[in-house]
């Protein structure tokens, strides 16, 4: 199995640098058309930099001044975006010269088919600096979506939960403590009776969180029952997971619920599981379903917080009422929604199945880019109706 994996890694870096590899030599093309007396080393090496500029800043991370490692993850992260749309772009206009190759349009003329070709690579420089303004305003942009769903079951006394989740934060250098404010401003305005946090609520290390103090903006957050957490995969790369729950559980006032069941207010259950980076980061088994539902009620509603939003059947066939999830971003960067889509039976929104609901967030930060495009960054409010 591992040396699946590090076969598949060593595949996706020669992929990835072949297509770098790509984009230099049209980058270099058209640099040496618009400056004429550049220097090829001096453009490679500038090319390169900034090509690995955020694997870079990941290997060096705690090795480098602290404003370097920002500014390296900040244009690696615009690097990202960048070479997605410029392959993209830049692979069409290489058809479109390909077609004109085979049909042989000689009455345009070479010089003129140069200048067309200059004019069309002008245009997706000009169409990437515009993505990449707007997917930034837009990853800004945070929303509220809405859905009201309806439970068959007694809770007791209460007959509507207000609940307000949020999944993804990454929070780090790129999402500080500003943005983290927003949010917390935002969830208070909707009154919320209790507030999920769905995982990867840092961006892998814990430090940042530590230095901007972010713990005291979550304490600012109001709800009725209070706010409750789970793990990601993104708390288990960086390492330093009991690290991370100690400044969860105390400095920002989470009830951590890893592998756990809480009945809350002898009128719902919910439960949170540690997430599937667990078996691989600390080789323990997360525990099943049922065995996180054992001798619970199942008569009264039950709420489950899990990550990824992998292996539905078993929440579905343990009675599960809801099910909150996120870790997809909806692909964060157009067209990569579709590659989500094939690879989870819900990668964003509302998903029912008989009595069994489940709700994926595209998330309310950003990892990598820090910008959305085609998906927005989102605070998920569900209006819960009981039994009456």
């Amino acid at each position: 199995m591992k040396k699946m994996i590090y076969f598949q890694i060593f595949f996706s870096f020669l992929i990835f640098i072949a297509a770098n590899f790509y984009l230099g030599r049209k980058g270099w093309v058209f640099i040496k058309t618009v400056i004429p007396k550049i220097s090829v080393y001096l453009y490679w090496a500038m090319f390169i930099f900034i090509a690995l500029s955020f694997i870079i800043a990941r290997l060096s991370k705690d090795k480098v001044p602290h404003f370097l490692e920002k500014l390296l993850n900040i244009l690696g992260g615009y690097w990202i975006a960048a070479f997605l749309y410029f392959i993209i772009l830049l692979g069409v206009i290489d058809i479109v010269k390909l077609i004109l190759g085979i049909k042989r349009f000689e009455f345009i003329g070479t010089k003129t088919l140069q200048n067309i070709y200059f004019i069309f690579n002008i245009g997706a420089l000009i169409i990437v600096a515009i993505l990449l303004v707007y997917g930034t305003y837009n990853a800004l942009n945070l929303k509220t979506t809405k859905y009201s769903i309806k439970i068959s079951k007694d809770a007791g006394n209460l007959k509507k939960l207000n609940i307000v989740m949020l999944s993804d934060l990454h929070l780090g250098d790129i999402v500080d403590k500003q943005r983290l404010s927003k949010m917390v401003i935002k969830i208070n305005e909707l009154n919320p009776d209790i507030v999920i946090l769905a995982g990867d609520i840092i961006d892998d290390y814990i430090q940042p969180f530590i230095d901007q103090e972010m713990g005291v903006e979550f304490k600012k957050i109001h709800s009725k029952y209070g706010v409750y957490a789970v793990f990601g995969n993104h708390e288990y790369y960086g390492g330093g997971v009991d690290k991370i729950a100690y400044e969860y559980e105390n400095s920002a006032n989470f009830n951590l619920l890893r592998d756990k069941t809480v009945k809350i207010n002898n009128s719902f259950y919910l439960v949170g599981r540690e997430d599937l980076s667990s078996e691989r980061y600390s080789k323990s088994k997360r525990k099943t379903m049922d065995e996180l539902l054992s001798g619970t009620d199942k008569l009264l509603p039950i709420i489950v917080i899990d990550h990824q939003p992998v292996k539905f059947s078993e929440g579905e066939k343990a009675g599960v009422d809801l099910q909150f999830s996120g870790h997809t971003h909806n692909g964060q960067l157009l067209p990569a929604n579709i590659v989500t889509k094939r690879l989870f039976e819900n990668d964003f929104g509302l998903l029912t199945k008989g009595t069994y609901n489940v709700v994926v967030s595209s998330g309310a930060g950003t990892w990598g880019p820090p910008i959305r495009i085609g998906t927005s960054s989102e605070i998920v409010q569900v209006e819960l109706e009981f039994k009456q």
